[in-house]
């Protein structure tokens, strides 16, 4: 059987960008993470007391819904309209598959069955490495822990934990009852 150039070097082409692509993490169709690996993230970034399933998951439908090109508001006293950028997620594949790499060499099977204390010092190390200094407010794709680290910190769920009480930050609540100090959170409920 004859094979034509173009089945070639389609095949040939599929074969070099297997590498730069895990499908287990991260689906392109779908806009979507593997929650599994999320949670082993969120597992050694997030606080005990963090609602973390709830955190992974506001975190994929942001990555989910992120539009590139799409419109911004302009900001106090600036008067130009800007674009969003490239998705903070075109990188989380190559930074998924160096967890996984990372884990590997300590004996585990991939990031999400490592021990806690092993997942840990991976990410860390790959904190470092990035030269993250900062959490970014919203997800920038210098490295998918971090992302996940300023997304929750910046979220009003994080408020509310950090001063335990019902806080709603950016929920509107009218000024009926604004002079009242909020609700105490319930000890050992984690805030939604």
């Amino acid at each position: 059987m004859a094979i034509s150039r173009r089945r070639a070097l389609k095949s040939l082409g599929a074969a070099a960008a297997a590498p730069l692509f895990d499908a287990r993490h991260f689906s392109l169709q779908a806009g979507g993470l593997d929650p599994v690996v999320l949670a082993a993230i969120a597992g050694v970034v997030l606080p005990a007391e963090a609602d973390r399933p709830v955190a992974v998951a506001a975190f994929m439908r942001w990555i989910a819904d992120y539009r590139e090109g799409a419109d911004t508001d302009h900001g106090y006293g600036n008067t130009r309209v800007r674009n969003t950028g490239p998705s903070p997620a075109r990188d989380y594949p190559a930074q998924l598959m160096a967890l996984d790499a990372a884990a590997r060499a300590v004996g585990a099977a991939d990031f999400a069955a490592a021990g806690v204390e092993p997942r840990r010092a991976i990410v860390e190390a790959a904190i470092v490495a990035a030269n993250i200094e900062r959490l970014p407010a919203r997800p920038n794709g210098a490295h998918i822990a971090a992302d996940l680290m300023g997304h929750y910190f910046n979220s009003p769920a994080a408020s509310d934990l950090c001063y335990r009480a019902a806080i709603g930050r950016d929920a509107c609540r009218g000024l009926t009852g604004s002079e009242n100090k909020p609700a105490p959170q319930p000890a050992g409920i984690a805030p939604r």
